[in-house]
């Protein structure tokens, strides 16, 4: 499991100041408000900076983060990504997981068929629905009675065959 997980994607600076409108990878925006702590990803490394002045939105996050003071050092971090280490992520309910530990997992049914490996999660709205990579793609709703097991600590993913006959959707 990844030690740092994305939580925004910087879009492009905000005013004149440093601030910067990030583009939000989480389900609820209101988490931002809390935020103080958060890593700037870059080149394959985590650079640990201080949020502050955090303004919610529906559709976005506008921040300044600690060492940004001008429109041009907060033009420098457009396409990177913001992220929080897991000791101050969110605390998901039973049977929630972040996508970033979804991916990766092998899936096999509960006959034991392996399937793949999820590669992708497509949020719809309704139900996220997942992408699994194998001999064909597979899209399935991520369903409580279609996910036997998720084990995301092994990296494991069971699906019940009966349901998965009813509701997978191969691709040719």
């Amino acid at each position: 499991m990844q030690e740092y997980l994305r939580i925004g994607l910087i879009l492009r600076p905000h005013g004149v100041h440093g601030a910067v409108k990030l583009q939000p990878l989480t389900t609820d925006n209101r988490r931002f408000l809390k935020l103080k702590e958060a890593y700037i990803e870059h080149n394959g490394g985590y650079t640990p900076v201080e949020a502050m002045d955090i303004s919610v939105q529906p559709d976005a996050v506008f921040l300044r983060l600690s060492f940004c003071d001008s429109r041009e050092q907060a033009e420098a971090l457009r396409g990177q990504y913001l992220c929080v280490d897991r000791a101050h992520a969110a605390k998901l309910p039973a049977g929630r997981y972040f996508v970033a530990d979804l991916i990766g997992c092998a899936v096999e049914d509960s006959n034991g068929k392996p399937l793949g490996k999820l590669t992708d999660v497509l949020e719809t709205g309704a139900n996220d629905v997942y992408v699994i990579e194998g001999e064909k793609t597979l899209l399935i709703p991520a369903l409580k009675k279609l996910l036997q097991e998720v084990d995301v600590q092994n990296g494991r993913i069971v699906l019940n065959a009966e349901v998965l006959e009813e509701v997978g959707l191969f691709e040719d």
